[in-house]
């Protein structure tokens, strides 16, 4: 039976598209280059900052780093909320709690940001504990992250699920040997998830709230 959850946060419980590719667009036009459309950014949802950036900026000679220090100037004071909850996430969370789950949350985001979004939206008492990043990259990688929780938490690996919406996640699931579920409601294509081949696969938070219900 699972009773741990460890649960990404861009996604998979809130909607950053808007704070994030304003940030990104904002990072680009700082660099003086060209800002791509919105549908053009969506791959920065989820993916660690400065590797997006890297790749981003790989042509342009550009420094990735001080991409991720504009960016981070306006995120840390306005984009952070631009943002959203999706709908049924707040019964999803309160229904699992009360079904004595253990919530976590477990997103390569930093935790410095991380805190102040979920208090704003008034998530932040669900969960146990908040793991993140570092600002300086340390534990960027998922599966660097998830490493560092099974250091810290004594959680039985059959009893604990990943629950995400990228490929990382996936991947880092089956590094540390936990149930991975995928969100298709989040920000990985079709393709993405194929290449991910997730333990279970919910459409909508609905769906996921079944899942657990079950598993």
């Amino acid at each position: 039976m699972i009773t741990n959850l460890l649960v990404d946060l861009d996604g998979t419980l809130t909607d950053p598209k808007l704070g994030i590719i304003r940030c990104v667009q904002h990072a680009l036009t700082e660099l003086g280059q060209p800002s791509p459309p919105e549908e053009d950014l969506l791959w920065f949802i989820g993916p660690p900052l400065r590797a997006s950036f890297e790749t981003l900026l790989e042509e342009t000679g550009l420094d990735a780093e001080r991409a991720v220090t504009i960016y981070r100037e306006r995120f840390g004071t306005i984009g952070l909320l631009e943002n959203e909850v999706f709908e049924g996430v707040v019964d999803l969370l309160a229904k699992q709690s009360a079904a004595d789950k253990r919530l976590f949350i477990a997103s390569t985001k930093p935790h410095v940001y991380i805190g102040p979004i979920l208090e704003h939206f008034d998530l932040h008492h669900w969960f146990e504990r908040i793991y993140g990043s570092e600002i300086d990259g340390t534990r960027a990688v998922k599966t660097d992250l998830l490493r560092h929780i099974f250091a810290e938490l004594d959680l039985v690996l059959e009893e604990t699920v990943m629950i995400g919406d990228r490929i990382h996640d996936m991947d880092a699931a089956k590094a540390v040997g936990v149930t991975s579920i995928w969100v298709e409601y989040g920000y990985g294509d079709a393709a993405e998830r194929d290449r991910a081949k997730p333990d279970h696969i919910c459409a909508s938070v609905e769906e996921l709230g079944g899942l657990l219900n079950t598993i």
